[in-house]
């Protein structure tokens, strides 16, 4: 409850930052609703006695007291849900931005991290509703606490008896609701990554991207029975629960309905001997009816915040989440990272890896190394191919040169500086990248190059160089609104592309960082035919001219362009030369060369 109460004050400084005048307007509407019940329920033994008495004009004027309290109620009662509607879609927005604000700050490796996977859905999935739900939830339970002190000071006229077992009957269905709640709450939470597996599903069923597959290859039947059985089973264990839940609040809420009318029963007896007014038994039997309900709510209140704070845990965990603490020990100071210098003093000038392993995060010690112990130089101004089979680390070594992974041993510097001393901003403008698996934005031609380089974004005459030297000039004058088409089916009037015309206009969301003195070209060229890829490597040598860049390629008419080829192979670099030379070493370079070369005869 310690907790609960932790995560419900967080809640409400989410809320105030999101709308200090909304909260303070929820805050005065829930206090007035709060006093409006305990007044209609005055107003109505005022009624009763003025007709005992025959009264005319009491009648009259205690009506009139009661409509003018009840038309109150409604009034504040849809002011108060309009004011949470208003007020839980800016929080909902406000949430889900810091969610989104927080993934953007995130390193590559938490993204291929199943168990950051399965903190990011448990906190997307309640963000929009949870934060709010909470809030709203602790102030009705402050409304229903004045209502009740207004009943109970009501009842006190009557009996303290009354009031205590007014109390006590609603408790056990109370406790039993928060024990409910957090079983749900858990169920939920082991269930995690079989529910991403569901969303999984459920996208490739219904989105673009694999309907060609799925159509083609008659998946549809296969991952709908997948889909089937993991929503079937959701449903088995949600529905046994619910069930469980129902039972047991019931039975437990009986205990709430004897006591209300064993208390009615008292006060009819009372009335009918006389000894008590009619007008009185009306209001206390309202009281006490209505003084059940507000402290059944206030319990259940009680169980709904404990259930809502569960929930504001998985969206706390997430949005406080650091980098591992083993990370963090074996982080160096920055002021520790001392850099490489040369005989007379300099900087060396290019990129150097020392004694550099990586395994991925969350592997055990006994698992493979996808690098160990790399050493290598790459002078500045160098052109190197990687060459290797799949899964021999070349991309993995790309990442680590550009700081999207960090080195589990290690280190990687530029120009002699350790790439964790850079400023993250500064080293990542130093790069222009493209990837085999780029990104199909579904977004303009002009902004599906542009991000390339954002700061750019509106500067065309930038963007149709880089559309010239990636080679999508062509594709770009066949389009009826040329760089201003929508790409992609998503939205309308959108144009697809083909798989060789997409590689085009990610080659040229490379060529958008002019400013870029080290290029990195990893499978850019994979859906292009022979042709084509030759022209754009052709383009790329000669723009980057005086520019570190580095190349991986299957294609060896490719590869043979670079001034140094790396064979990447067992962890490490087996082999380090130009073409020729390790032609002449044949070695696997070489095997690989004479296969590809005999796919030619």
């Amino acid at each position: 409850m310690r907790d609960s109460m932790a995560y419900t004050r967080r809640a409400f400084g989410l809320v105030w930052r999101s709308s200090k005048r909304l909260t303070v307007a929820l805050a005065v509407a829930t206090l007035l609703v709060a006093a409006v019940p305990p007044s209609i329920a005055w107003a109505g033994k005022r009624i009763v006695d003025a007709v005992v008495a025959r009264s005319h004009d009491d009648t009259v004027k205690w009506v009139g007291v009661e409509l003018g309290l009840v038309v109150l109620q409604a009034t504040l009662t849809r002011g108060l849900g309009l004011i949470r509607s208003v007020l839980g879609s800016r929080l909902g927005t406000d949430v889900n931005v810091a969610i989104l604000e927080r993934a953007t700050a995130l390193e590559l490796r938490h993204f291929e991290d199943p168990e950051f996977y399965d903190k990011l859905s448990r906190a997307r999935r309640e963000a929009s509703s949870r934060p709010m739900s909470l809030v709203t939830e602790s102030f009705a339970l402050v409304q229903n606490i004045l209502t009740l002190a207004g009943y109970a000071a009501l009842l006190l006229q009557f009996s303290g008896w009354v009031v205590l077992a007014l109390m006590l009957a609603t408790v056990p269905a109370t406790i039993a609701e928060m024990r409910f709640s957090k079983a749900t709450f858990r169920l939920r939470n082991w269930r995690s990554p079989d529910s991403r597996r569901l969303i999984y599903l459920e996208y490739v069923l219904a989105n673009d991207e694999h309907a060609k597959e799925v159509k083609l290859f008659g998946l549809g039947p296969m991952f709908l029975g997948r889909y089937k059985e993991l929503a079937e089973r959701f449903h088995a264990e949600d529905s046994k629960l619910a069930t469980r839940r129902s039972i047991v609040t019931t039975l437990l809420s009986l205990l709430a309905t004897g006591a209300f009318y064993v208390s009615y029963g008292a006060m009819a007896l009372l009335a009918a001997a006389s000894r008590l007014t009619l007008g009185n038994m009306t209001m206390y039997v309202l009281a006490f009816r209505s003084g059940q309900s507000a402290f059944q709510s206030i319990l259940s209140g009680i169980g709904s915040i404990y259930e809502h704070n569960l929930y504001m845990s998985n969206l706390f965990a997430y949005l406080d989440g650091t980098v591992a603490a083993e990370d963090e020990a074996k982080a160096k100071p920055i002021a520790a990272l001392s850099p490489k210098l040369l005989g007379d003093g300099t900087s060396e000038q290019g990129i150097r890896l020392e004694n550099v392993s990586f395994r991925y995060p969350g592997q055990k010690k006994d698992d493979k190394w996808v690098l160990r112990n790399v050493d290598l130089f790459i002078p500045r101004g160098q052109s190197v191919a990687l060459v290797g089979q799949n899964g021999a680390g070349k991309t993995t070594l790309v990442k680590l040169v550009t700081r999207l992974y960090e080195p589990t041993e290690g280190r990687v510097l530029l120009d002699g500086k350790d790439l964790r001393a850079w400023d993250r901003t500064e080293l990542l403008a130093r790069f222009g990248v493209v990837f085999q698996d780029f990104n199909q934005y579904q977004l303009k031609l002009r902004e599906n190059v542009g991000v390339g380089s954002v700061e750019h974004l509106e500067e065309v005459p930038r963007i149709e160089r880089a559309v010239e030297q990636g080679g999508a000039h062509t594709l770009v004058a066949n389009l009826t609104t040329g760089i201003e088409t929508p790409l992609g089916k998503w939205f309308q009037d959108g144009v697809e592309l083909s798989g060789g015309q997409w590689q085009k206009v990610a080659l040229a969301r490379g060529f958008m960082r002019e400013q870029a003195d080290i290029l990195v070209l990893d499978e850019p060229t994979a859906a292009l035919d022979a042709e084509a890829e030759q022209a754009v490597f052709e383009r790329f040598k000669e723009l980057s001219k005086g520019k570190t860049t580095l190349i991986i390629s299957h294609r060896f008419p490719t590869v043979r362009m670079a001034d140094r080829i790396l064979v990447l192979e067992n962890n490490g670099i087996e082999e380090d030369g130009t073409h020729d030379e390790l032609l002449a070493a044949d070695k696997t370079y070489a095997h690989l060369y004479s296969m590809q070369a005999a796919g030619y005869l």
